[in-house]
């Protein structure tokens, strides 16, 4: 009896790259962020910040594999929400891969459900992650426990079925690839290889650009300030990786150097921003970039660069034309999705917020704040083989 790998349907190629990409993802924040909150941070804070990005990874894995991969990505229960259901099944995961409410805008996929749900999380993860960075050093640990599982499933799941599931923004016509890593267009295509160019190219000069302001500004350049415009262009590309092409890719990264720059330096220092607690200044080097990055996709989209390539006239291919060629409305179209993201997310994450507030504190009290680490989880950090020093 001849025995074989896998289905007709299964290309290995295709499975083996979006498998790549998602391990990829997966790496910056395990042990990406982790590493880089812990070593930034005063050291008594160095356990904490690390052990807070690790408990989302693993707190967002389990409840995307219980409920929220469908409520991301499966079938629509409402225009901007799937129907929520188990991800675990033999016949479900090792079935081909399909997201019901998009499949119409794309090619069959080709490898299982279980590289997709894999895929779709790592995303998920490292966006609860960020989050952490501006509360780092600041928000009671039990808190965020709550916060993290609970903030998956009511906010970053309407986001996501809305846009990349085939919800109403996805309908509309807004663009945005859910990553930056060459994985989005779910195939190792020609697009998947622009992407990763654009990304890298795009953050080189934003890492560039944000450098060259802070030794203009303060007379040296700043290893920390050339992380955050590495960040910076790593997110202002997200929206577009596979919608523009380099010279796209290199006027969002000019761009993302200077207007996440100015937000950070002169924004958020601001008398009227004093009381915004954010420790890495995440709603710069994050919030501004996105945005900034969303509303030059719906300028620089160039109708050339295809995301899947048409068969006949009738199907000339997939792509996003911007302002720049000649689509005017495709600018007005990311402004409004992302008007609802911010306003979605503003709004749900204060009430999950309150709610935890009455449940336990979500701030640290003093006497924690001025111990750290030892204060929380009874360690502190780099004490192994110092005993008596």
């Amino acid at each position: 009896m001849a025995l074989v790998p896998s289905p007709q349907w299964l290309d290995s190629g295709n499975n083996a790259w979006q498998l790549a990409a998602a391990t990829f993802v997966g790496l910056q924040s395990i042990p990406g962020l982790t590493v880089l909150y812990g070593g930034i941070v005063k050291k008594k804070w160095a356990i904490n910040s690390a052990f807070m990005a690790f408990y989302a990874f693993a707190s967002v894995l389990v409840v995307w594999i219980l409920f929220d991969y469908n409520m991301a990505f499966g079938p629509q229960w409402f225009p901007f929400l799937g129907t929520p259901g188990l991800a675990t099944s033999a016949t479900f995961t090792t079935g081909q891969a399909i997201i019901p409410a998009a499949a119409s805008g794309m090619p069959p996929l080709t490898f299982p459900m279980a590289t997709l749900i894999f895929f779709q999380f790592v995303f998920a993860a490292i966006t609860v992650i960020i989050l952490a960075g501006s509360v780092l050093g600041r928000m009671n640990f039990t808190a965020w426990m709550i916060f993290c599982p609970v903030w998956m499933t009511l906010v970053y799941t309407v986001g996501a079925f809305s846009i990349w599931g085939g919800g109403w923004l996805a309908a509309m016509g807004v663009a945005d690839w859910n990553g930056f890593n060459g994985g989005d267009p779910y195939f190792a295509n020609a697009n998947a290889g622009a992407a990763v160019l654009n990304t890298n190219t795009c953050t080189a000069v934003a890492l560039l650009v944000w450098t060259l302001m802070d030794k203009m500004a303060y007379g040296k350049p700043s290893v920390l300030g050339a992380v955050n415009g590495m960040i910076a262009g790593l997110v202002a590309i997200t929206p577009g990786a596979g919608y523009v092409d380099g010279v796209g890719a290199i006027i969002i990264g000019i761009v993302a150097g200077i207007i996440p720059w100015l937000a950070m330096n002169k924004l958020q220092k601001a008398s009227f921003m004093m009381k915004v607690d954010d420790t890495l200044s995440v709603l710069s080097t994050h919030g501004v970039a996105g945005l900034t990055g969303g509303l030059l996709t719906g300028i620089l989209a160039n109708p050339a660069m295809l995301l899947y390539i048409g068969t006949d006239k009738e199907a000339p291919g997939v792509n996003v034309t911007g302002l720049l060629y000649g689509n005017a409305p495709q600018l007005l179209l990311q402004a409004e999705g992302a008007a609802f993201i911010i306003v979605y997310n503003v709004i749900m994450t204060f009430i999950i917020l309150k709610v935890i507030s009455f449940i336990v504190p979500l701030r640290m009290d003093e006497a924690t704040l001025k111990v750290g680490d030892d204060a929380v989880h009874g360690e502190t950090a780099y004490a192994i083989g110092v005993e008596g020093e």
